[in-house]
């Protein structure tokens, strides 16, 4: 595949990962694995472009998945030759991990499509765009072809795919919406954990606003600016609200029969990737997040 520099002084790590719908990690290892080349020439992460600069990469074909088909109930909120929007249920594992191999939505998917699904991820995420927390409910977009792959992970990248959560978060806003603009960082005594810090972090922006207010409570619908590990769990705690059930950024109980966040992918937009028609993909809360409404409603 060729593109075309647009613009002096942009590193070739960086250009082919904007352009070419990869992650800067994935870019850096087809330059070091000798298929990236700059006007014919190998190219190096750090190359500096010039515009007009012809750079040409191959994606090597994907390797065999070693991974267990399994049958499952999988709720499809939207399909066609391209790609699939998943309606994931709390509790289900997106990909394999140690302790779900067989059991996780990449195990579903190959059950029902096979072959059918996009190999830019590698091995352990055949076809998965982006992903979502176990614990956390809703929309999740699957790619069925590696062109379909690129051209949703660069809507991703440059933030003109929208992603909409609900959430129920502790206390009351007292504003009826806002912004948390702040960077995320693995925490630096707790590996699995994310947090707010300035230090080998990256920008993070969340915008929310109040959907109802309750006694003790508020539900709240957000849009990721950016796509950070937990971050809307790591913001909300940050500004001293955080998701309710959420027992690693929140309260250490559970609290109205959640001990898992309260958090749900309602909506999803971006532009097809074969002809750039604007898609919308909605989920209607799911009954855990219902009955937790309810129950705010009768404390109220």
């Amino acid at each position: 595949m060729r593109l075309i520099a647009d613009m002096d002084g942009e590193r070739l790590d960086a250009f082919l990962a904007r352009q070419g719908g990869l992650s800067r990690s994935a870019a850096q290892k087809l330059i070091e694995a000798g298929r990236v080349s700059r006007n014919g020439r190998p190219g190096k992460k750090n190359d500096r472009l010039t515009a007009g600069d012809a750079v040409d990469f191959t994606i090597p074909e994907p390797q065999a998945v070693d991974i267990r088909p399994t049958q499952m109930r999988l709720d499809i909120a939207y399909e066609d030759q391209d790609l699939l929007v998943i309606n994931k249920p709390k509790g289900l594992v997106v990909h394999p991990a140690p302790g779900h191999s067989d059991d996780t939505l990449v195990n579903g998917l190959l059950y029902a499509l096979g072959d059918g699904l996009s190999g830019i991820n590698g091995e352990l995420r055949p076809g998965i765009v982006h992903r979502i927390d176990k614990d956390t409910s809703g929309l999740l977009a699957v790619a069925k072809n590696d062109y379909a792959h690129a051209m949703l992970a660069s809507q991703l990248k440059d933030h003109t795919m929208a992603r909409t959560y609900d959430a129920v978060v502790c206390g009351v806003l007292k504003e009826d919406s806002g912004t948390v603009d702040a960077p995320i960082g693995r925490h630096p005594s707790d590996r699995k954990k994310m947090c707010v810090t300035q230090r080998n972090s990256r920008p993070a922006v969340t915008h929310w606003e109040v959907v109802r207010r309750y006694r003790g409570y508020t539900h709240i619908r957000c849009r990721l600016e950016t796509g950070r590990t937990h971050q809307i769990r790591v913001h909300m705690a940050h500004i001293g609200h955080p998701i309710l059930g959420d027992m690693v950024y929140g309260r250490k109980k559970p609290e109205l029969g959640q001990d898992s966040q309260c958090l749900h992918a309602s909506a999803l937009t971006f532009r097809h990737p074969r002809d750039g028609r604007p898609v919308i993909v909605l989920a209607q809360l799911p009954d855990y997040f219902r009955q937790v409404l309810e129950k705010l409603e009768k404390m109220s």
